[in-house]
């Protein structure tokens, strides 16, 4: 049921009454680390963070908005069908497929800038969470530090919390991911959620008004 939500979400509306904060929505919008790549689309960090929400009581609703292979021009480019809907919560993990195809870092932060300041345009209000990610080091020094460094450049700019490493724990540790050596297993993911929610947890306490 949770991966028919993006598309419930778009279009359709809640159907009744509920707490003040169930109509908030958390757009979870990246690329196959988002959308749990090789597992079931339950097993994803987004998912994960939505057991965590109803565990406490808190309604909001968190969208799997990830697609695998998903460059940030491409996320550029699908950003604003996407935003039809309302996001009250965005929390942008692209990058890492730039980063892995030697894009210049200076393309990767134009175009994530440009998905920051399409939802900032069509919903103001909204909160930014960005995540960051790292590259393997046989990428060379010079390019890894430069892909590193535009996510607190990019979070600072625009006053978005700052998750500093998507894969903080996970990236690296064969025994958390998949064959493919990239994405996380489900045990991973479980870190993965845990690291997200370390950031996204006092943005949702703010929207709460806690």
């Amino acid at each position: 049921m949770y991966r028919w939500a993006l598309l419930a979400l778009l279009c359709c509306g809640p159907a009744t009454a509920a707490p003040a904060d169930s109509n908030k929505v958390i757009l979870f919008f990246g690329d196959s680390l988002t959308a749990g790549y090789g597992l079931d689309p339950d097993q994803a960090f987004p998912a994960l963070i939505q057991d965590r929400l109803d565990s406490l009581g808190w309604y909001f609703q968190a969208v799997n908005a990830g697609l695998s292979g998903e460059t940030s021009a491409a996320g550029l480019r699908r950003i604003n069908w996407v935003l039809r809907r309302r996001v009250d919560v965005l929390v942008l993990g692209l990058g890492a497929n730039d980063g892995l195809r030697g894009v210049p870092p200076s393309e990767t932060e134009r175009n994530l800038q440009g998905i920051l300041e399409a939802v900032k345009k069509r919903y103001p209000e909204a909160a930014l969470v960005l995540a960051g990610m790292r590259l393997p080091p046989n990428l060379g020094p010079e390019y890894t530090a430069q892909f590193e460094g535009l996510f607190p450049r990019l979070a600072q700019r625009h006053g978005a919390a700052l998750i500093p490493f998507l894969l903080e724990g996970v990236g690296g540790v064969p025994e958390l991911n998949q064959a493919d050596g990239i994405h996380p297993t489900a045990e991973g993911y479980r870190h993965v959620a845990a690291t997200v929610w370390k950031t996204l947890e006092p943005v949702l306490r703010q929207r709460r008004g806690n």
